[in-house]
């Protein structure tokens, strides 16, 4: 008897010490040690080179503009995310500590606070741009009628077989547009992006919405035609850069040199002779998508009859009114769904930290928006 409770004791003792380890080996958010200010720090970054209005990341990673700005010997290890949940979802892992992404996961990360939502602080705090042809577009089957507007070709919908990757940016304008036009499709699928592709080229889906450059390299490849976008409709869209609050607070100089980087990003998209540049660094960071077509994402020009528009992104930095009113809208739609990403209708306090991005902007005697991206020929 006394040696089987000394084995049990044993087995009891080795049991413990295997959770103790396991519990230091895998800290939380809130043992993350960014180290002290001034010191190279170690960054893991989560961007979308296949999600144009966010391409100041391509920008970054393609110029190394960061390493103007944090310590020397820092790192950054620039990871693709196919959609922002994807970084939203690494960052609540703590595997990635900045993320550039689209409206909706940016302000669903803000909510991770919650103990219910993960437990991850994670805050807005800058501006990637905002547009109305980015994420906001209509692509039709190639037999559909020629129409004389967006309008148009959104009432056409009407019961029709439409798709766009729900809880995203496309979503949120699908129905605003349905709702704008007075229409019902017969069925509004939730499809990814590669779904949608297929279902085009199979002839089972009739209008899509989906973002850029995807949206243009359907297009040139002759699988759908663009109809409509947010021109059609004055639906704005936009792109964030969201930060791990750990960071924010333990490494106030990262912070602040990171935008800085980002400041430098936006200026050189903004400049018309590096559009060339932007679209070879978008595809040097992406697979299977022609420089033409990058370049025609973010700087060509479209028919007006096909939701064209003079302003391709206007690149904001900060938080303005405008911004905020998409901010609003955007929530309070997420808050409207059944699954609520949003926890509110409105963004917590604090989730909005522009702050830093502000000071930047006055100390380099700038304002907002810095520029806009006007659609060109070529």
């Amino acid at each position: 008897m006394k040696q089987t409770n000394a084995r049990m004791t044993s087995a009891l003792s080795i049991a413990f010490m295997l959770f103790i380890s396991m519990a230091v080996s895998k800290p939380s958010f809130a043992d993350v040690d960014f180290g002290e200010v001034g010191e190279p720090v170690d960054l893991v970054i989560g961007y979308q080179p296949y999600y144009t209005e966010s391409w100041s990341g391509v920008v970054n990673n393609g110029k190394q503009l960061w390493k103007k700005y944090l310590p020397a010997g820092s790192t950054a290890e620039f990871q693709i995310g196919l959609q922002g949940s994807v970084i939203v979802n690494a960052m609540t892992g703590e595997k990635q500590h900045i993320g550039y992404m689209g409206d909706m996961p940016a302000i669903a990360s803000t909510f991770r606070n919650l103990k219910q939502r993960g437990g991850t602080d994670i805050r807005i705090v800058a501006v990637l741009g905002t547009s109305k042809q980015q994420c906001n577009i209509f692509l039709v089957r190639n037999d559909a009628p020629q129409f004389s507007s967006g309008r148009d070709a959104v009432k056409w919908m009407d019961g029709k077989i439409t798709s766009a990757p729900h809880g995203a940016c496309t979503d949120r304008f699908a129905q605003l547009a349905f709702q704008q036009a007075g229409i019902k499709p017969d069925r509004y699928l939730n499809q990814n992006i590669e779904v949608i592709t297929t279902n085009f080229r199979a002839g089972k889906l009739d209008a899509a919405a989906i973002w850029e450059p995807t949206a243009s390299k359907i297009v040139k490849a002759g699988i759908a035609r663009r109809a409509a976008s947010g021109e059609d409709f004055d639906a704005l869209d936009g792109g964030f850069m969201v930060m791990l609050n750990d960071l924010i607070a333990q490494r106030p100089d990262i912070h602040r040199g990171w935008l800085e980087a980002e400041l430098d990003a936006q200026l050189f998209m903004a400049d018309p002779a590096n559009a060339d540049e932007v679209a070879a660094m978008a595809e040097a960071q992406t697979e299977k998508i022609d420089k033409d077509v990058l370049w025609h994402a973010l700087y060509g020009n479209w028919p007006a009859n096909q939701g064209g528009g003079e302003v391709k992104v206007q690149l904001d930095f900060v938080v303005s009114e405008r911004v905020q009113t998409l901010l609003d809208n955007a929530t309070a739609f997420l808050y409207s769904l059944p699954k609520k990403p949003a926890a509110a209708a409105r963004i917590r306090e604090g989730g909005v930290m522009d702050g830093v991005a502000r000071d930047i902007l006055k100390e380099r005697g700038l304002t907002s928006p810095l520029a806009v991206i006007k659609a060109v020929g070529k």
